[in-house]
């Protein structure tokens, strides 16, 4: 077993192992690591860790020391220097009339050693650009010609996703993309839409490649000759996400239909002729391949409320009795609130006595013709009386339809309302 620390020297790079040397380290700790190029400064991003000994290359490098308050001044003051040195080179391309485009200066931790990237569309000849920066930082002086994808990893920006560049973020190392991966994963083909901002393919195509790659081995291609709950078709589309085939029936090649992928039986996969012989099973066989989604039960959500309620030492709430709903259909209220704008009724308890006193002082009802014979109206007091909770008022005395013409009008008693839309009868002379 080997001991490790992580170790990334830039926002996104590439993470290197170093022997810790017996030293402690934690995770986001400036350490100063011993590099080929000299001493470097770099962030840990993994602690002290065991590996096995075949996981590394031999021999590590080692760790210098953590890096200290003075270390932080000098990268600091490095960084300051990148800049000015970043305006310098430029106009230095620029009186030189070369054709290149700097991205990025970065300065050694020691600060003997400048490098300059920069990008071009062909091979440029900056011997002369050297010589004039030797001269002006007295250091040595690196020029290295970088690709796109590496200029958008430096400098970073968001993509058309919205999300920060994956290669500015996480991404090590570059993964070969193509173009065959946005025809698998059905896409457009027009490079705007499938290229990012560095001008090369998407890096993200690369990501649901294999899930792509193990749908395409499980469903048929197009043109293929199937069998389906429907009937026997030829394939049409197919939906790699959503693993299902749109079909033609021979029956009805005009309405092409959508079925899964374990609905279909392939009798003949991709282009070809109808096998030779080939009877489609009977419609009964066919129904036998339609998918059966059960149907789950709906679950209750009391027993489960109470389980939580209990948990938190609280008890569920008893519920809430029904109300029954009052009698007389949805005008009852109507007609309640409505006999309160005339004056208001009494309840039945109230209004019983006066109506007993009212039926003993009443002249006798008058007669009705039935059958030829004059037979007495019942009095209005001996109806049945509804199922309502205010009774109904009682019609004027004096406007009963069977009194005579020259008969006075007897006086209207206080306790008697005069119901809306009947008109008093004027008695004739």
């Amino acid at each position: 077993m080997t001991e490790i620390i992580g170790v990334r020297f830039k926002s996104g790079g590439k993470q290197y192992y170093f022997d810790p040397q017996g030293q402690q380290v934690a995770e986001g700790q400036g350490v100063i690591i011993e590099t080929s190029r000299g001493l470097e400064y770099g962030e840990c991003v993994q602690a002290n860790t065991m590996v096995e000994d075949e996981a590394v290359v031999q021999p590590l490098r080692p760790l210098v020391r953590i890096a200290t308050d003075k270390d932080l001044d000098t990268v600091a003051k490095n960084h300051e220097k990148e800049k000015k040195a970043f305006t310098i080179c430029q106009d230095k391309i620029a009186a030189h009339g070369l054709d290149m485009k700097l991205v990025d200066v970065e300065y050694n931790f020691e600060g003997n050693k400048i490098l300059f990237f920069f990008t071009s569309e062909g091979r440029v000849d900056f011997r002369a650009l050297v010589k004039d920066l030797a001269g002006v930082f007295h250091a040595r002086i690196e020029l290295r010609q970088i690709g796109v994808r590496d200029e958008a990893k430096m400098l970073g920006g968001l993509g058309i996703c919205g999300r920060p560049f994956c290669c500015a973020g996480f991404l090590d190392e570059f993964q070969p993309v193509s173009i065959k991966m946005a025809k698998t994963q059905n896409l457009s083909l027009n490079p705007t839409k499938i290229s990012g901002t560095c001008g090369r393919l998407m890096c993200c195509l690369k990501y649901e490649q294999d899930a792509y790659e193990d749908a395409v081995k499980r469903m048929p291609k197009n043109e293929s000759f199937v069998e389906t709950p429907e009937g026997v078709g030829t394939v049409s589309q197919v939906n790699l996400l959503k693993e299902t085939v749109t079909v033609r029936l021979e029956d009805q090649p005009e309405a092409p239909k959508c079925f899964h992928n374990c609905e279909i039986c392939v009798v003949r996969n991709g282009k070809g002729k109808r096998p030779e012989g080939y009877v489609a099973p009977p419609p009964e066989e066919l129904a036998k391949l339609r998918k059966v989604t059960p149907v789950e039960e709906p679950k209750s959500l009391l027993g489960s409320l109470d389980s939580a309620l209990t948990g938190m030492g609280m008890t569920a709430p008893s519920p809430v009795p029904e109300v029954p709903e009052e009698k007389g259909g949805e005008d009852a209220p109507k007609r309640r609130r409505s006999r309160s704008r005339r004056g208001g009724s009494k309840p039945a308890g109230e209004t019983a006595a006066p109506k007993q006193e009212q039926a003993s002082k009443q002249p006798a009802p008058p007669k009705q013709k039935q059958g030829g014979k004059e037979q007495p109206r019942p009095p209005k007091g001996d109806k049945p009386q509804k199922n309502v909770e205010q009774p109904k008022p009682a019609a004027p005395q004096g406007e009963q339809a069977g009194a005579p013409a020259g008969e006075k009008k007897r006086p209207r008693r206080r306790y008697h309302r005069k119901p809306r839309g009947d008109k008093p009868q004027t008695p004739e002379a």
